[in-house]
């Protein structure tokens, strides 16, 4: 990863693949594997955007001052197009609709906009813009057909209006300025569409040689890193998905509902047809930052060092010593409690959900000139709990729009931390599954390979088949009531944040 400027992340596509094939071959290799007993190969990914040149070159993403065209995406957290995004919301357009009514820098549009605007040798230089889990099929197969996933998550496809290029808005186009993406039947950013799972192609001698698997073996069509998670996890403990939303909990958390009707949620993005199982409609919430909160709260802390130090001594993890240390703190009383005057304001990296606020910003509300392990330990108890009040958001604004949420079901790194899952539930009164599997993002991808070499029907009876058992954790009614009043001051943070907003833009007007 690459940050040449604040808000800025860039990574490269060469060694994206290069990791790629290094992890299958230890993989098979480990497995004590043939190539010829992988049947299918899924592909999931971040939602980055990849600007390849003729020929498949890499084109330059990076300032004009950097003249490294090795590094050639635009990573999904960048929000360089900030400013792109808000000047798309200001014109409007039909497809905004399906992005809870608000256009985020972290979806493709705005970021080609910049790119247009700001780098106009790599756009003209650029013969193909993809999103990463598209183009790690490209490079794996050569086609060209695109995913349904990417395609109206991140870039404005309206997967509905059908899969042969129809769903392009190209009146939208042209009056967000980007009237080049509609010329010769959209190629630069995709003509054909397919449904996740499906088959995209087969491996090419050059990819099979570098994996170390076999030509011709199929290809599915890929999936955005978060919805893999979603096939991977909604399956968990029995078949039906109904009532269930996939949280996917790592550097940032997705949320994810699949729904038989279209539903409009403002500032959640969906509703998506086809963008993870045929016949249904997606759903988008998230938080820009979650892991990355919790890093970040915690670098900030001169006691946490040390506490790093003394775990690492004793063979434990940072989170284990602050685990250790909340005990301490609550001696046989609420551990939730401690925070009653503890607060986070959890927006770091923006607000995705449901506010849709790239520029929002974090605080934290109660320091004391306490500075050792149990003001650390308050901060990040106080995190966690933020993090869940910013689901139970999610859900509110959800539930007002007609979506009804009972059960989370939560995987990524979080998912190992048994204090978040905990306060997850209290939080936001609904019952986590934790499925038993270590990996459900990668199930999912291997789910869509198993769909594509026709071992099963489709990505839904798969689901079904390889569904895992899960894990129960039950909200306590015994906190249900200390959170609603954290909640509040938790959604009072939010507003007054607006507030100190107006009253430094303003010129001091709140």
């Amino acid at each position: 990863m690459w940050r040449p400027r604040p808000d800025w992340a860039q990574q490269s596509s060469a060694d994206i693949w290069s990791a790629v094939c290094g992890s299958v071959r230890a993989a098979i290799a480990t497995a004590g594997a043939a190539a010829s007993d992988v049947a299918g190969i899924g592909f999931d990914a971040t939602c980055s955007l990849v600007v390849s040149g003729e020929g498949g070159q890499p084109v330059a993403v990076g300032p004009e001052d950097d003249a490294d065209a090795n590094q050639d995406v635009i990573v999904w957290m960048d929000h360089r197009a900030t400013g792109d995004a808000e000047e798309i919301n200001r014109i409007g357009g039909a497809p905004l609709a399906h992005v809870g009514g608000v256009i985020s820098p972290e979806m493709q549009l705005p970021k080609l906009r910049w790119l247009q605007r700001e780098k106009p040798e790599s756009w003209n230089s650029a013969t193909r813009f993809w999103d990463l889990p598209d183009w790690l099929t490209h490079r794996a197969t050569g086609a060209e057909a695109r995913s349904l996933c990417s395609a109206v998550c991140k870039w404005t496809y309206m997967g509905h209006l059908g899969a042969e290029g129809e769903g392009w808005d190209d009146a939208f186009l042209h009056a967000v300025g980007l009237s080049d993406l509609t010329g010769s039947g959209h190629e630069r950013i995709g003509t054909q569409f397919k449904t996740p799972g499906s088959l995209a192609g087969h491996l090419t001698e050059r990819a099979a040689a570098e994996m170390g698997l076999a030509p011709g073996t199929p290809v599915a069509t890929s999936l955005i890193d978060a919805h893999a998670g979603a096939i991977g996890t909604l399956g968990a403990g029995e078949a039906e998905t109904g009532g269930r939303l996939a949280v996917i909990a790592g550097t940032s958390t997705c949320h994810i509902a699949l729904a038989d009707e279209a539903a409009f949620v403002p500032g959640v993005w969906g509703p998506y047809y086809g963008a993870v199982t045929e016949g249904k409609w997606c759903l988008e919430g998230g938080q820009s930052a979650a892991g990355a909160l919790i890093d970040a709260i915690l670098a900030r802390h001169g006691a946490v060092a040390d506490l790093r130090k003394e775990a690492q001594g004793s063979g434990e993890s940072l989170f284990d010593r602050l685990d250790a240390e909340l005990d301490l703190m609550a001696a046989g009383s609420e551990m939730a409690e401690l925070t009653a005057y503890r607060h986070i304001q959890p927006d770091i990296h923006g607000n995705r959900s449901p506010l849709a606020d790239p520029r929002r910003r974090a605080g934290i509300d109660g320091l004391t000139l306490e500075t050792g392990p149990t003001d650390a330990a308050l901060d990040y108890l106080a995190t966690l709990q933020a993090l869940g009040y910013g689901t139970r958001h999610i859900l509110e604004t959800m539930r007002t729009n007609g979506v009804e949420i009972d059960t989370l079901v939560v995987s990524g790194g979080m998912a190992r931390n048994q204090l978040f899952l905990r306060e997850l539930s209290d939080a936001t009164g609904c019952s986590v599954l934790v499925p038993d599997t270590p990996e459900p993002v990668l199930l999912g991808s291997a789910i869509l390979g198993g769909v594509a070499a026709d071992l099963f029907a489709d990505a839904t009876s798969a689901m079904r088949t390889l569904a895992p058992g899960a894990a129960t954790v039950r909200p306590r009614a015994s906190v249900a009531e200390y959170h609603s009043r954290k909640y509040n001051v938790f959604r009072r943070m939010q507003d007054d944040h607006a507030a100190y907003e107006r009253i430094m833009t303003l010129n001091g007007e709140a």
